[in-house]
């Protein structure tokens, strides 16, 4: 047997002797646990300086922007990442608008102050006989447009009055909203109460009871 023969039958002895599962174990192992890692996140972090990080911890409020994760490492689609300042008072103290389909210029003044503050709200339109039946029910009148804070009912529009309350829930004065954040259209009264079956939020500080709509400041269902 030549040089290259006897090289060549050594390569082939060697080959049948290779164990390639084991060789490639740790490999497998190693990605696994990356992968793993990634699976199990529950936060993704993007910090002050643009880091962005993964964790299975609740991070603290000032780390940054603060997403949470589902089982597979990805954001909820329903969920939009809240700034700091937003996700307390959007939790504790979602916000309903609730106003007519008919002109109403005192809804569209609402809207606008909630919009330009960066209040993220639910709309609710009360159009039908059953949904000022449902409206009447929740809120105790027939006011549009009226303002639902957590379980504080604001009946008429009153700037200077729904700004407290919403101070006093802890939403930010200027807005905190994401910049690709999109306002969900309004939606008929009805269909929400239809679905609703989860417990009240609860109240902000109290500051006065839901007193009767200022004159001029809002319009009857």
């Amino acid at each position: 047997m030549d040089a290259m023969s006897s090289c060549t039958a050594r390569l082939a002895s060697r080959a049948r002797g290779f164990d390639f599962v084991s060789a490639i174990a740790p490999v497998i192992v190693l990605a696994l646990g990356f992968t793993s890692a990634a699976s199990l996140a529950q936060y993704k972090v993007v910090g002050p300086d643009g880091k962005t990080t993964f964790t299975d911890r609740p991070p603290p409020a000032t780390e940054g922007l603060i997403t949470a994760l589902n089982r597979r490492g990805a954001a909820p689609t329903t969920d939009t990442a809240w700034h700091a300042e937003l996700r307390e008072p959007v939790a504790r103290f979602p916000v309903t608008l609730f106003v007519t389909t008919s002109p109403c210029a005192p809804c569209d003044a609402a809207r606008q102050l909630l919009r330009q503050r960066g209040i993220p709200f639910s709309e609710k339109t009360v159009t039908t006989q059953r949904d000022v039946e449902a409206f009447e029910k929740l809120s105790g009148g027939r006011d549009a447009p009226t303002l639902l804070l957590g379980t504080q009912v604001l009946r008429g529009l009153a700037a200077d009055l729904w700004n407290s309350y919403l101070d006093a829930a802890g939403y930010p004065r200027e807005s905190r909203l994401p910049a690709d954040y999109q306002q969900a259209p309004a939606v008929p009264l009805t269909e929400k109460l239809e679905v609703a079956r989860t417990p009240p939020p609860r109240r902000p500080p109290a500051r006065e009871s839901g007193a009767p709509a200022p004159a001029g400041v809002s319009i009857k269902f």
